[in-house]
């Protein structure tokens, strides 16, 4: 089978050394684990741009992009065949009490489906190695 290909746009967005992750509410954490905002990046969309827009629609936070961090390759087989290239940014938003919760969500995901929801948090970067899906590939790269 023929895999198709995307890219993507993914936002460590941190604050006082914490990074902004989410959980679903309708997903077990088996399932989605731990996220970070992220995205397609819409056809003539540059990907900082991507990222910006990404924060404020999965989060309702608005963001500004300090560095891009680097791409990488992501293979979601077998959850769906799909190579995606995926755009990592460091971005920054206004301070934030890093005992905050709050509920975010899509009514129309992009992969079909009702409306997902989820809980937006501040988790330590000392605990990112626990982002799913190869979401956490870049951490590193803020340490660079």
């Amino acid at each position: 089978m023929e895999k198709s290909t995307s890219t993507k746009a993914v936002c460590y967005v941190v604050c006082q050394e914490h990074l902004l992750v989410f959980t679903h509410l309708d997903v077990p954490l088996e399932v989605a684990g731990v996220q970070v905002p992220a995205g397609t990046v819409r056809l003539g969309e540059a990907p900082a741009a991507a990222a910006v827009r990404e924060v404020r629609e999965e989060t309702g936070l608005g963001a500004t992009v300090v560095r891009n961090l680097g791409t990488a390759a992501y293979d979601y087989s077998p959850a769906r065949f799909e190579i995606a290239t995926r755009h990592f940014f460091l971005l920054t938003t206004a301070a934030r009490p890093l005992s905050e919760r709050w509920q975010a969500g899509e009514d129309d995901p992009e992969h079909g489906g009702g409306p997902k929801r989820w809980e937006c948090w501040w988790m330590p970067l000392s605990q990112a190695h626990v982002l799913a899906g190869g979401l956490g590939s870049m951490v590193g790269a803020l340490y660079a």
